[in-house]
């Protein structure tokens, strides 16, 4: 099959545009706002985009009380969501006023930032702590504005607890990350296997 994106013709019961391109980590992103309420809220167009620095990204359609947080703040934290951790970082996506703090709707214990003032989730395995670097609002192909927002953060300090670490490395095998698909589907990393890059023979 085949159709135009922008008519959504595709005579499917749901829109499959999210299932395409996943999985995807979860950006559970937590703030703080100006008087003081830490907002923590999961976002599914999220991703690394480069290590020199380190950057993360992610995307917000409109702009919602994290994007309000962080624009008015300049920072933000990453939590990182693994398989023990999904239940409560779904509460967390609850639509909480802005007056109430995510952390104490979903009972989610808090820990202070240390080179950010928002604080983070206390029992995720790993945390990015960011400061923002820019907010992009692209426009379509036709020069209109987009209901898309892109946060661009600098981790400017990480947090790993120790029993995600195994020979050195943060082991996916125990910190088991959940991701995002499309539709209201989640996946857990259950198989890990390595390929290494191959060196060219011409």
């Amino acid at each position: 099959m085949f159709y135009e994106a922008s008519t959504n013709d595709h005579n499917l019961a749901h829109d499959p545009f999210k299932a395409i391109v996943s999985p995807r980590p979860i950006g559970w992103i937590s703030s703080l706002s100006k008087t003081g309420i830490a907002n923590l809220a999961p976002y599914s167009f999220f991703n690394a985009m480069g290590d020199r620095p380190k950057m993360v990204i992610f995307g917000s359609a409109g702009i919602k009380d994290s994007a309000r947080n962080i624009a008015d703040s300049g920072e933000f934290t990453c939590n990182f969501v693994s398989d023990n951790l999904k239940e409560v970082m779904n509460l967390s996506s609850a639509d909480c006023p802005p007056e109430v703090s995510e952390f104490d709707y979903a009972n989610i214990e808090k820990a202070d930032g240390k080179m950010v003032a928002c604080p983070r989730v206390a029992k995720a395995f790993s945390a990015l702590e960011c400061k923002l670097v820019q907010i992009i609002n692209p426009k379509d192909i036709d020069g209109n504005p987009s209901m898309n927002h892109l946060f661009i953060g600098q981790v400017v300090g990480i947090h790993i607890a120790e029993e995600a670490i195994v020979d050195g490395r943060f082991d996916v095998n125990i910190t088991k990350p959940v991701s995002r698909l499309g539709y209201m589907d989640f996946s857990t990393v259950e198989s890990v296997y390595e390929m290494l890059r191959p060196e060219y023979k011409g």
